[in-house]
C-alpha cells in the first residue's frame, strides 16, 4: 500500500495514542487542524483510520451585546435610571431610551399615561437577564438555555459552530505500522540534475492518483438575488435612467395623499399598512392636495369629497411602495424631460406563505416628457422585460387610484403561463397638478422578487432571503432556472 508522506507522519503522530482529535495531532505533527483532517480523510479511505466529526453550538457576545456586558440588558439600565415615575420628555434624554422603553413597555415594567412613565412593580430578571449575566461571567454559553434565542433575535448574542474531528487507529493502521513505514521525505518535484544523473531512480517519489477528484473550491461571489437587482439597475441606466432614493418611513402624505389615494381607503387600514408612532410636518403646499382631495382643487376633478385630515396624513408609515418616491421626485424636477428609477424594500402587513412577504423589493419607474403617451409606457415596459429575457409581454387593463389609463403587465412563463408582474399607468391630473407639474408622467411599480424566482427557477418566494449557503454555491453566476 502506497502512502503519502503525510498520512505516514499521520499515522506515526496517532501511534503511542491511538486515538486523539485534529488539534492534539496538529500540534504533534507541527501543522495545522484543517491539514491533520485532510490527512486523515485519505488515510480513511484506505481503512487505516476513523474520523468522526463532533459539531457543538455556542453562544457569544455580539459588538453591541458585548457594549452591555457587566451593566445589564439596555432596559434594565432604563429601568434603573429613574424612580416610580418620570416624565417622558426627562426619560427620552437617556442614551438608551431609543432602545429601552420599548422592551421595558413589552415586558410589562412600566405604563405610560399623560406624557408620564410610571414603574409597575420591581421588574424582577426574566430569564434573558439571567442568561445575559451568565453570559458576561463566562464568555459563552451552551445550547438550549432559556431566554437564549430571544437574544440572538435582539442581535446581543450570535450562534458560532464548534466543531472538532476525533481521529483513531483502525486494527489495519495498526498492522502497518507494526510491518514499518518508510517516512523518507516524498519528492514531488524532479530537479535536472537528479534526472541527468539517475537519481530518481531511488527517491522514494510521490504518488498521484489522476482518478481522483482535486478538493472543490468555493470562490466568494454575489447573492443571486443581489444579482438580478444589480442586472435590473444596469437594464434601467442602459436605458436612460437616473436612480432616485427615500427613506423606508414615510409620512401618510407622501406615501398616500401625494398619490390621490383616499384617507378611508382599505390599503391605508392596520392590515395593509405597518403605522407607526412618529408624525412628520407637512410639506409647503400642502393646501393644494387638500383641495384636490376634497373638491378637485382647480382642475375638472371632483375630487373624493368629505374633509382631508391633516392629522391623519402627517402619521408615519412603513413604505407600502416606491411609488412615495416617485412624487417627491417630480415634486422638486417639475421641468421634462424626467427618467427616474428606484429599487427599494417595501413593507406590508401580509400573510407570509411561498409568495407573499410582509417585506419584498419594488422596482419603480417614471418618464416626463412633453410628448409621451400610453404607447410609450408599453413600449418602456416591453424593452425593460425583453433585456430581463422575457420575450412575450401582454398588458390587462388594471386599476389604481394615482393611474388612468392603468394596465397590469405579463409575462409568458413555460409551464407556468402568463404570470402578473405589475403595475403602470399614467399619472392623474389629481397626482401632478397641486406640484405644478403640466407634462404627461409615465409610472411603473414592478415586483422585483416574482421576477427572480422565476429567472431562479424557485417556488418559494422565502428561498430568496435565506441563508443557504449551498444554494448560493450552486446557483450559476451567470443564467438562472427561466
Amino acid at each position: 500500500m502506497e502512502l503519502t508522506q503525510n498520512e505516514k507522519k499521520l499515522l506515526v503522530a496517532l501511534a503511542p495514542l491511538g486515538s486523539a482529535d485534529a488539534t492534539t495531532l496538529a500540534e504533534r505533527m507541527k501543522t495545522r487542524p484543517e491539514a491533520v483532517v485532510q490527512y486523515a480523510n485519505l488515510a480513511s479511505e484506505r481503512g487505516l483510520v476513523e474520523v468522526e466529526k463532533h459539531v457543538a453550538l455556542r453562544y457569544l457576545p455580539t459588538e453591541e451585546g458585548q457594549a452591555y456586558i457587566g451593566k445589564g440588558l439596555p432596559e434594565r439600565q432604563l429601568f434603573e435610571s429613574f424612580g416610580d415615575a418620570i416624565p417622558m420628555r426627562d426619560l427620552q434624554k437617556h442614551p438608551l431610551a431609543k432602545i429601552g422603553i420599548g422592551w421595558m413597555r413589552r415586558k410589562g415594567w412600566i405604563t405610560i399615561r399623560d406624557g408620564v412613565v410610571h414603574r409597575t412593580g420591581n421588574a424582577p430578571p426574566g430569564p434573558d437577564e439571567v442568561v445575559f449575566a451568565r453570559l458576561g461571567e463566562t464568555g459563552e454559553v451552551p445550547a438550549g438555555e432559556e431566554g437564549l434565542l430571544d437574544l440572538v433575535k435582539r442581535g446581543l448574542i450570535r450562534e458560532e459552530e464548534a466543531v472538532n474531528y476525533t481521529i483513531s487507529l483502525t486494527p489495519a493502521g495498526r498492522d502497518l505500522l507494526a510491518a514499518g513505514l518508510d517516512l523518507r521525505e516524498e519528492v514531488g518535484t524532479l530537479t535536472r540534475e537528479q534526472i541527468l544523473s539517475g537519481a530518481w531512480e531511488s527517491l522514494p517519489l510521490r504518488r498521484y492518483d489522476v482518478t481522483k477528484l482535486p478538493r472543490r473550491v468555493y470562490p466568494g461571489k454575489t447573492h443571486p438575488y443581489q444579482r438580478l437587482i444589480d442586472e435590473m439597475r444596469r437594464v434601467l441606466f442602459d436605458m436612460g435612467f437616473a436612480e432616485m432614493s427615500g427613506g423606508i418611513v414615510q409620512s401618510s402624505f407622501w406615501n398616500f395623499d401625494a398619490l390621490f389615494q383616499p384617507q378611508d381607503h382599505p390599503a391605508r387600514e392596520m392590515q395593509d399598512t405597518f403605522f407607526l408612532a412618529e408624525r412628520w410636518p407637512l410639506p409647503e403646499g400642502y393646501e393644494r392636495v387638500r383641495d384636490m382631495h376634497e373638491h378637485g382643487g382647480d382642475t375638472s376633478s371632483t375630487g373624493w369629497g368629505g374633509r382631508w385630515s391633516a392629522e391623519k396624513a402627517q402619521q408615519c408609515v412603513l413604505r407600502t411602495h416606491t411609488t412615495g418616491l416617485s412624487i417627491q421626485h417630480l415634486a422638486v424636477h417639475r421641468e421634462p424631460p424626467v427618467k427616474a428609477f428606484c429599487i427599494g424594500r417595501v413593507y406590508r402587513r401580509e400573510a407570509i406563505d411561498p409568495t407573499h412577504l410582509a417585506e419584498f423589493e419594488q422596482l419603480e419607474g417614471i418618464v416626463m416628457d412633453e410628448t409621451v403617451n400610453f404607447r410609450h409606457l408599453l413600449g418602456f415596459l416591453k424593452e425593460f422585460y425583453a433585456k430581463m429575457g422575457f420575450d412575450k409581454v401582454r398588458f390587462r387593463p388594471g386599476y389604481f387610484p394615482y393611474t388612468e389609463p392603468s394596465v397590469e403587465p405579463e409575462v409568458y412563463v413555460e409551464g407556468l403561463g402568463w404570470v402578473e408582474l405589475g403595475g403602470a399607468g399614467i399619472f392623474r391630473e389629481e397626482v401632478t397638478a397641486p406640484f405644478g407639474i403640466e407634462h404627461p408622467v409615465l409610472a411603473w411599480g414592478l415586483g422585483i422578487s416574482r421576477v427572480a424566482m422565476l429567472r431562479l427557477g424557485l417556488r418559494d418566494l422565502r428561498h430568496l432571503y435565506r441563508s443557504d449557503v449551498e444554494w448560493i454555491r450552486e446557483t450559476p453566476i451567470y443564467g438562472g432556472g427561466r
